[in-house]
């Protein structure tokens, strides 16, 4: 199932951020890799994104992206 979220976060320089949504309560954890974009990706706080996600425990995070991209499609 996809959901919407927003970034909470994103470390650039890490390759990972937190997203936030109703169905993630305390944040899900989202790597660079399993974003659905081309080229670098590259994510803003604020930003609206479309997300798949699991429960898997994941640096403190109850949650794990295994699938996310930009809400706008690009």
């Amino acid at each position: 199932m996809v959901i919407t979220a927003f970034v909470r976060e994103w470390h650039d320089d890490e390759g990972w951020g937190v997203l936030d949504s109703t169905e993630t309560p305390g944040g899900c954890w989202a790597h660079r890799s399993n974003a659905t974009v081309r080229g670098y990706a590259t994510f803003t706080a604020g930003q609206k994104v479309e997300l798949e996600f699991e429960a898997a425990g994941q640096d403190g995070y109850a949650f794990r992206a295994f699938r996310f991209r930009p809400a706008d499609g690009e």
